[in-house]
């Protein structure tokens, strides 16, 4: 075994050894009872499969973060339509004519909450469980939701998340309280 092939050996048993850790982290903290934890996609995806036309990666919210640390721009519909959060785990597979296709291989723990859209800084995003969730404009336009419709969304259950994606639009006369 040359060195260059012993380093390359012993950064990637670094990298498993980090993923091994913020696992395990996680699972104490669940098991705890802490808050849900925050997540540094970076590191998680550092041991995701990467090649010429195939790249794992973790969604972030609007891209997804190769293990080569670079993100990756997802389709705003795509992200709509599949109900993407943070923490969901895509595969790219890159066409030979330059074409990208996604596909979810590994959701994250999801779960769903009620909550109010509204728009503030050019942003849309819905206030549920007494926390702001940014959500796509995609998904605000495929539902035709207006700012304080009440609508659903799905979020990841034992991280945190700043993301939200839009589940369902409640209907109107479900808002009269």
């Amino acid at each position: 075994m040359t060195d260059l092939s012993k380093l390359a050996a012993v950064k990637s048993m670094i990298d498993a050894a980090e993923t091994s850790i913020n696992s395990a982290k996680q699972i104490l903290s669940e098991l705890i009872g802490d808050k849900p934890v925050k997540i540094d996609y970076t590191i998680a995806a550092k041991t995701l499969k990467m090649s010429d036309n195939i790249i794992e990666g973790i969604f972030d919210g609007q891209n997804m973060i190769g293990p080569d640390k670079r993100a990756y721009p997802v389709p705003a519909n795509y992200a709509s339509k599949s109900k993407l959060i943070q923490g969901d785990v895509l595969k790219l597979t890159i066409q030979p004519d330059g074409t990208f296709l996604y596909k979810q291989i590994g959701p994250t723990e999801r779960k769903t909450l009620i909550g109010r859209l509204g728009f503030d800084d050019n942003q849309y995003s819905v206030v549920a469980d007494n926390k702001i969730y940014k959500v796509l404009l995609a998904s605000v336009t495929y539902f035709h939701a207006e700012v304080g419709d009440k609508v659903t969304i799905v979020v990841p259950a034992k991280q945190e998340s700043e993301w939200a994606a839009i589940e369902n639009l409640l209907p109107k006369e479900d808002i009269e309280e």
